[in-house]
């Protein structure tokens, strides 16, 4: 029941407009993210690098309403590529495409998401596309594919996949056989029992059987991270779950994967500890960073998530 309030939260503008005036919000906010510029998510990078571990940046923000809009937010993820190469930092970057005018206008959309893999090809970076909630997944698919289509590669750019959804093992299958690379997911959105799992045991379950396939495939197409970081192999396991950390490893060492052959990725702000354990450990880590000033959506989100981090929200509001 919490956990549905605060989805809906996340997307009312009548709260969004409360809680964003809260001095207390974004204290609680900056926890979970880098900074409101690509300055302060770069300094963020370098420290991540200088432990080991990779990054992703994600410039928050969805569900623009105008063309123009959506072609500023692009203009946007073409600063941050141009600002990881710059900075020589190893990182790649995560979009939703929402935000630069799927649902608004496709064509803008189209020749947004064009703009943006072109530079990411140029500077032989990745771009890890996002899933959104359910009713967006075969639009996300389509323009994906579209850009195979085109003549981008799976070096170029990838998917994600939510283990809450029933359909996410055939998306997945289907998918692989174009080398797509994934980052698995749980999902945190708020989906009708018709199209996910509703049950937390069976998430996991599919989470788990998502891992043997992505790390199968890894295996079957001997792909590696890449020696700058930044083009990731196949399987990008994606949790703060130590118990589908540890079926992921163990799988992976059943069938002979490389280390390098997996990434694990973990929330900017969350289970640091497990972060570098894993990075001396010598597992590829990535650290999802968003930044920007849309913070409010993803931190309701990433409350949503864990109790944990209520609390958190909630010990900073009463701080003096």
């Amino acid at each position: 029941m919490l956990r549905s309030f605060l989805i809906y939260l996340s997307k009312a503008a009548w709260a969004q407009n409360i809680v964003t005036g809260w001095s207390v919000a974004w204290r609680a906010a900056s926890r979970f993210v880098a900074g409101s510029t690509i300055d302060d998510a770069i300094r963020v990078v370098r420290a991540l690098n200088e432990k080991g571990i990779n990054a992703t940046l994600d410039q928050l923000g969805e569900h623009t309403t105008t063309p123009e809009e959506a072609n500023r937010a692009a203009e946007g993820i073409l600063t941050t590529l141009d600002r990881i190469q710059q900075a020589g930092v190893r990182s790649n970057v995560s979009i939703k495409l929402t935000q630069i005018g799927m649902g608004l206008d496709d064509e803008v959309c189209r020749a947004n998401l064009k703009r943006i893999l072109t530079r990411a090809r140029e500077y032989g970076n990745f771009i890890r596309i996002d899933i959104e909630d359910s009713p967006w997944v075969d639009k996300t698919i389509q323009l994906y594919e579209e850009q195979l289509a085109d003549g981008f590669t799976p070096q170029t750019v990838g998917m994600a996949v939510q283990s809450y959804l029933y359909r996410a093992e055939n998306d997945v299958r289907t998918l692989l056989q174009k080398g797509t690379k994934f980052r698995l997911v749980k999902g945190a959105y708020k989906e009708p029992p018709e199209v996910a799992y509703p049950k937390k045991a069976d998430v996991d379950a599919n989470f788990d059987n998502l891992t043997s396939i992505l790390i199968d495939a890894s295996l079957a197409q001997k792909t590696e991270i890449s020696p700058d970081g930044r083009v990731p192999a196949i399987p990008a396991i994606a949790t703060h779950d130590e118990r589908r950390i540890a079926f992921a490893k163990a799988y992976a060492d059943k069938v002979g994967l490389p280390k390098r052959g997996l990434e694990f990725q973990m929330l900017y702000g969350i289970r640091r500890d497990l972060q570098e354990e894993l990075a001396k450990e010598g597992y590829p880590v990535r650290v999802y960073v968003p930044f920007g000033t849309h913070w409010y959506p993803y931190f309701m989100r990433r409350l949503a998530e864990r109790p944990a981090n209520i609390w958190f929200f909630v010990s900073n509001f009463f701080k003096k």
